[in-house]
């Protein structure tokens, strides 16, 4: 039995279908550019099944339309999914507020609640109703499970995820600290117990989730007591093209002096800021190409990069009181030696360090990058969400 994993963005969809016991993907795919004109030629879906990759070039005026050219892909590679012995779609939804803090079961009555908390995600939440409703249609016979981004941060403290505003004000309209990539602070913790041969339960850790959009967590015991990301997943750490942490006066700064509105405030932060704000560029292969040119911006974008990184570290080792292990992963973080370097240098009077032979070296597996016997384990472990996603989506159908 396999899983097909749906993860529908505002203009793309990416997807998998996998087998969850032995995480073999037998085929994989990113629909992109929907409802945007296409004029260079390029291709708007990419799928690739049994070492063959598959493209569409046409137009996806919809994620209805993206889907269907999947499904036709799917056919042309040999996975037909009308007869592939599937167990369930699992889809990731990135905002469940305090609604949804476990894999569910979708019905009409979960897509109209998923729906209504568009405006904690505007983002996302649409994008991703629309992708369930298109599967629906789609495969109206397989069940449909949704996992929830922010699942994993639901049980924070009350001091970690209350804002010091009103506190009607506050309840009225469910601002709290959320969290986001739960999913892969989940797994990944899951998966350093296992390298370190412990139980989960036993130890205190940090996980830093560093990729375009990036995050950390602090988790002791299994359980998540604070992350950087918060009511949206604009807080906390400098990422791509957000700005994370920033004194909130700017806004009313810039809407007062730049002739700014929300939407455009909004733009800026989001889409503008970051990594891209500061250097031009929100990939950091291009950013590290241009520190090696000399480039200041880009030297400076680096610097508040791991400035930001380093201030959370250093605030979950006090908050966590010990901890056993720091983890990177995701695109940044398993990829981007300059970044773990940095991001723990000077660390060595806390028992965290860096070798780094072990640190540069090629693997891409599960790896230590601390010396043998150094206090914290400092790891690399690969994030896998997909896997995750249609793990949670079986066990819920079983």
């Amino acid at each position: 039995m396999k899983v097909l994993v749906i993860n529908s963005g505002s203009s793309s969809i990416k997807y998998q279908l996998l087998d969850p016991e032995s995480g073999a993907v037998a085929a994989s795919g990113i629909v992109q550019r929907i409802g945007e004109p296409v004029a260079d030629g390029a291709p708007t879906v990419e799928h690739k099944s049994d070492g063959k990759t598959f493209e569409h070039d046409g137009e996806i005026a919809d994620h209805a339309a993206g889907l269907r050219v999947v499904f036709d892909l799917f056919r042309a590679s040999g996975h037909d999914l009308a007869h592939e012995q599937l167990a369930a779609v699992g889809h990731r939804v990135v905002h469940g507020g305090e609604v949804f803090y476990e894999p569910t079961l979708i019905d009409d009555r979960v897509v109209r609640a998923i729906s209504d908390l568009s405006a904690l995600a505007p983002l996302h939440n649409p994008a991703n109703v629309v992708g369930i409703e298109s599967a629906r249609a789609l495969l109206p016979e397989v069940p449909q499970v949704a996992v929830f981004d922010t699942a994993f941060f639901h049980r924070l403290p009350a001091a970690a995820k209350t804002y010091a505003i009103d506190a009607k004000i506050a309840a009225a309209h469910g601002v709290r600290k959320y969290g986001f990539h739960g999913t892969s602070h989940d797994y990944v913790s899951g998966q350093v117990a296992k390298f370190l041969g412990r139980d989960r339960s036993e130890l205190n850790q940090i996980v830093l989730h560093l990729g375009n959009g990036a995050s950390a967590s602090a988790i002791r015991g299994g359980q998540a007591v604070d992350t950087t990301m918060g009511l949206t997943p604009l807080e906390g750490l400098v990422m791509g093209t957000r700005s994370g942490d920033l004194d909130p006066g700017i806004i009313f700064h810039l809407i007062r002096t730049a002739e700014m509105n929300v939407d455009d405030v909004d733009d800026l932060l989001n889409r503008q800021s970051g990594l891209k704000g500061l250097s031009g560029v929100n990939d950091f292969r291009e950013l590290d190409t241009l520190r090696e040119t000399g480039d200041a911006a880009a030297q400076l974008a680096f610097d508040v990069y791991i400035h930001r990184l380093r201030r959370y570290i250093g605030a979950y080792l006090i908050e966590l009181g010990h901890v056993d292990a720091i983890t990177f992963t995701a695109g940044v973080g398993e990829n981007d030696a300059a970044v773990r370097a940095a991001a723990l240098a000077g660390l060595e009077n806390f028992g965290i360090q860096v070798d780094a032979a072990r640190n540069t070296g090629k693997d891409r597996s599960a790896r230590y990058i601390s010396p043998a016997g150094a206090p914290v384990a400092a790891l690399v472990v690969p994030t896998n969400e997909e896997l995750a996603i249609a793990r949670a989506a079986a066990d819920l159908v079983a």
